[in-house]
């Protein structure tokens, strides 16, 4: 199936797997690279030595020239030390969470890179596109981590018709027949979290998988307890304490993992506190918020890596309510395609019935 995502990136399939920070790294990037997707690195929570060997890693899983990315932080304080990396590492795309800068993105563009920030409103896709961004992915509300409110079913018309870059579709893809849907919308591709997390490729503990297996619809909430945004996750003991407890311990324990992060991404605390800043300005977020983002990558490590569901807490779309199987990348991604065949032979189908008599 091609479209123009697939030709903007040289995919086979118009399927991103999303750089999830603790699940996306090179055995599950490799994976959904090999089954003809765009599989993306999460690099927030590597050192600059741990990214440059993911990507070693992913290029010797992979045929010479297989297309992938890395996902980076555009308000972090090496971001343009990152993405000198992505191209002396001939890096095929570089994906954002955060709007990256007209001037990185220039810088981008000139060495061949992709650029293809990820955006939860039509403003900000808008912005991106007008600085030269080369895609982007559009999250709804039903996304997993950082969401916001609005349906993808409303948000992704709204971006497609205000842009003229390929769109991305992201919250709530899981199948064949998402994939037509997102078509049908204009999208020129979907962007999957939950559903590749939920594979045998994925490097996420099998106690932690079976959490999201057992978990239904209603057991996916949104939360600001973790760190002061909106965050979609699984409903747990350890959500519902951190919804309870007051904000002097919540702030406590931000301290505690601040420190933590700190040793594990190999930043100083002045790196750290420069990021805090641009995390402010860019979010518009008070002191006590940027500090409790210091949550996030530790309780997302405890799950993700350590197995650790109790102290942890389980990034989620609301599609895991759905998801009842983990297929490797290679199946899914042949099964999804091969349901968007069908789905669209259904509908051409429509076409040749009599009209009513």
């Amino acid at each position: 199936m091609e479209t123009a995502f697939t030709k903007l990136v040289g995919v086979e399939h118009p399927i991103v797997q999303t750089g999830m920070g603790w699940v996306a790294g090179p055995r599950l990037v490799s994976g959904a690279a090999n089954a003809g997707a765009l599989g993306i690195l999460a690099s927030a929570t590597m050192t600059m030595d741990q990214l440059r060997s993911a990507v070693h890693e992913v290029k010797s899983r992979v045929p010479e020239g297989t297309p992938f990315g890395v996902n980076l932080r555009a308000d972090a304080g090496d971001a343009a030390e990152r993405a000198q990396l992505i191209i002396d590492e001939g890096v095929r795309v570089a994906s954002f969470a955060l709007a990256p800068s007209k001037e990185l993105i220039g810088r981008l563009k000139e060495a061949g890179v992709v650029v293809i920030p990820s955006i939860g409103a039509r403003r900000h896709a808008e912005k991106v596109a007008a600085w030269g961004a080369d895609a982007v992915i559009v999250q709804g509300g039903e996304g997993g981590g950082h969401t916001g409110e609005v349906a993808t079913t409303v948000l992704l018309p709204q971006v497609v018709d205000a842009v003229d870059i390929p769109v991305v579709a992201a919250g709530g893809f899981s199948d064949g027949r998402g994939l037509v849907a997102a078509l049908s919308y204009g999208a020129a591709g979907i962007a999957m979290g939950t559903r590749f997390l939920l594979t045998s490729d994925s490097t996420v503990p099998d106690a932690v998988k079976a959490e999201y297996l057992k978990a239904g619809v209603k057991d996916v909430t949104v939360t600001t307890a973790v760190d002061g945004l909106p965050h979609r996750m699984l409903r747990t003991a350890l959500v519902d304490s951190l919804e309870r407890a007051g904000r002097t311990r919540a702030l406590a324990r931000a301290v505690r993992h601040a420190a933590g992060f700190r040793k594990l991404s190999g930043l100083s605390w002045p790196q750290m506190v420069r990021d805090g800043l641009a995390m402010k300005h860019g979010k518009d977020l008070s002191w006590s918020q940027v500090l409790l983002a210091a949550n996030t990558p530790m309780l997302l490590k405890a799950s993700m890596v350590e197995g650790r569901t109790d102290l942890g807490v389980m990034a989620s779309g609301q599609v895991a309510g759905v998801i009842d199987d983990l297929p490797s990348c290679a199946e899914l991604v042949s099964r999804v395609m091969a349901e968007a065949q069908q789905a669209l032979e259904a509908l051409h189908s429509l076409r040749t019935l009599p009209p009513p008599g």
